[in-house]
């Protein structure tokens, strides 16, 4: 089932996020996060973003929400798209579960554009939002530098409107 985000689901969601941090290029960040710093990170999106929990018997299986690109006033109705699946979760249309929601609350909030910002090589992610009508945008080479590897981004971009 896809519910919003409550205060007692971010020990889970901190534990899926920390296995990408630590295992994967998934995230740039290089270190786990603490549960505080989670929690204001957290706190930042939920006020202005959908943030959606996939729960599957009682389990935190995934999340995805919506974020602000950048801080500039231009970019206001411009969301990135974040979706995370629990590892060893995945193959159950998890992803695209959340995704699907996510997209018509971005849509119903007035959004114009979403964008994904992919690390890559990622098949799974790039299929996962092709699958939704992304296209990709731009590709940035060498701009994260994780696991002593250069790695590069790409963009993919839906317009919702």
């Amino acid at each position: 089932m896809i519910r919003e985000l409550k205060p007692e689901d971010i020990q889970a969601l901190l534990d899926i996020y920390n296995y990408y941090v630590l295992n994967s290029v998934a995230t740039f960040d290089i270190d786990a996060l603490t549960l505080d710093d989670f929690q204001h990170k957290i706190d930042g999106i939920k006020k202005d973003y959908p943030f959606l929990v996939y729960e599957e018997n009682n389990e935190i299986l995934g999340y995805a929400y919506g974020s602000r690109f950048r801080p500039k006033p231009a970019y206001s109705h411009v969301v990135e798209s974040t979706v995370y699946v629990k590892h060893g979760a995945h193959g159950k249309q998890i992803g695209t579960k959340l995704y699907a929601d996510l997209l018509k609350r971005l849509k119903q909030n007035n959004f114009h554009t979403v964008l994904g910002v992919l690390t890559i090589p990622n098949d799974a992610s790039v299929k996962l939002h092709e699958h939704f009508g992304f296209e990709k945008v731009a590709h940035l080479n060498e701009v994260g530098f994780k696991f002593d590897t250069w790695q590069h981004v790409g963009i993919w971009q839906l317009k919702l409107k």
